[in-house]
């Protein structure tokens, strides 16, 4: 349901009167209660067989689902009803992480990291094609809900999979003194992954956020109608997201070729050029945007599953669900506030009736998170202590 609401985001906006913070702030609610609820899940994760947190929290997840199109009637009620629905996610990502862990060897775990980060990528194009098709020709809660049967069929599918497994490797004990705990004090190549991957989640979720708006945006210019161009601007989205599929696919790989560090700031140099020129293209020739646009979807995703990755290989195994709890509740917290300070720097501009001067610097400030990212990734890189990535590759 990650991408559902950016599907929907220009109609609701302009049903609920909403101003661009606010529509923003929407989404930040969404990463905002994934940010808090990985906290608890990562660190259970440790404790808990993740199979059944995956399996309770994709139940949680199609329920809720199911209830916001029939309960969001308004900014609270859809600031509540996201929130909740992305706390069941919570539930998912980093037990799915700790599964492929366990499951792949270091010289395949970027691969294995590369194509679940896909599959979710996978997920967020048939939203906004979906939902785009159904938001032109049925309204949004019609759009709503028909993406809502996503999550239905992965609590199917969860129940069917994980049925009678066995956790492969003893979870650690529970000691009374300290369940949360994180391996990270000294650790400094962890530490500057996790803040590399803050700053990666800053640029890619608040543009995930804005695009879907700022291609309708632009077809707005070119003479559409609203409806139209929510529906098209959703769709033509969906192109970056592919791009996405191919990106985590890859840039996994090529990490264990190349190396995390190198993969990473290749790709962050990329993106944050992309964020620096993207929303000044709004009266551009679609053909242009789609093209710049595929570019960005693809660099700034691609380093994703490296992250993830990369904190397997500096963090102990028995401590990896409370690191990677750090490292969500950091880079989600991230996630949350971007959406947000993007819809301030609208506003400041006009909001709805933004021009490329408004859209230009909201995506800019996503472009230096890009750039402070990129400064990590070569602090880190020149640590000896990045010989334990992919390998000795770095």
């Amino acid at each position: 349901m990650a991408m559902a609401y950016p599907a929907v985001l220009a109609v609701v906006q302009r049903e609920w009167g909403l101003s661009s913070t606010a529509a923003g702030s929407i989404s930040s609610a969404y990463q905002l209660g994934t940010a808090l609820a990985l906290v608890v899940v990562s660190a259970l994760a440790d404790h808990v067989d993740p199979r059944l947190i995956f399996i309770v929290s994709a139940g949680l997840t199609a329920g809720v689902s199911l209830l916001i199109p029939a309960l969001a009637y308004g900014h609270l009620s859809a600031l509540v009803l996201f929130g909740a629905v992305a706390v069941a996610v919570a539930g998912i990502y980093t037990p799915g992480i700790m599964l492929l862990a366990e499951r792949f060897e270091p010289v395949r775990r970027g691969r294995a990291m590369g194509w679940f980060l896909a599959a979710s990528s996978l997920g967020y194009v048939l939203a906004l094609v979906v939902g785009g098709a159904v938001v032109a020709r049925l309204g949004w809660r019609a759009a709503l809900f028909v993406l809502a049967l996503g999550p239905v069929l992965c609590f199917a599918l969860s129940l069917v999979l994980f049925h009678g497994a066995r956790a492969p490797r003893p979870r650690a004990p529970a000691p009374a003194r300290r369940m949360f705990d994180t391996d990270l004090s000294g650790n400094r190549p962890a530490q500057l992954m996790i803040w590399g991957y803050v700053f990666h989640s800053w640029e890619l979720l608040g543009m995930w956020a804005w695009t879907p708006a700022f291609v309708a945006a632009a077809l707005a210019v070119h003479g559409a109608t609203l409806e139209r161009a929510a529906g098209l601007g959703a769709s033509l989205s969906a192109i970056f997201h592919v791009m996405g599929i191919f990106a985590s696919a890859t840039g996994g790989a090529l990490s264990d070729r190349w190396g995390r560090t190198a993969v990473i700031a290749g790709m962050m140099l990329v993106s944050s050029a992309c964020s620096f020129a993207f929303g000044w293209m709004l009266a551009a020739p679609l053909l242009l945007i789609v093209v710049v646009g595929s570019v960005y979807g693809f660099s700034a995703l691609g380093d994703s599953p490296v992250y993830s990755t990369g904190i397997t290989e500096t963090v102990k195994p028995e401590r990896l669900g409370s690191a990677l709890a750090v490292r969500s509740l950091l880079g989600f917290g991230a996630g949350a506030v971007a959406p947000i300070v993007f819809g301030r720097v609208l506003d400041l501009y006009g909001g709805r009736s933004a021009g490329a001067a408004g859209w230009g610097w909201a995506f800019s400030v996503l472009g230096a998170g890009g750039v402070l990212g990129l400064g990590c990734m070569l602090w880190l890189r020149r640590l000896p202590g990045a010989r334990r990535l992919a390998g000795g590759k770095r």
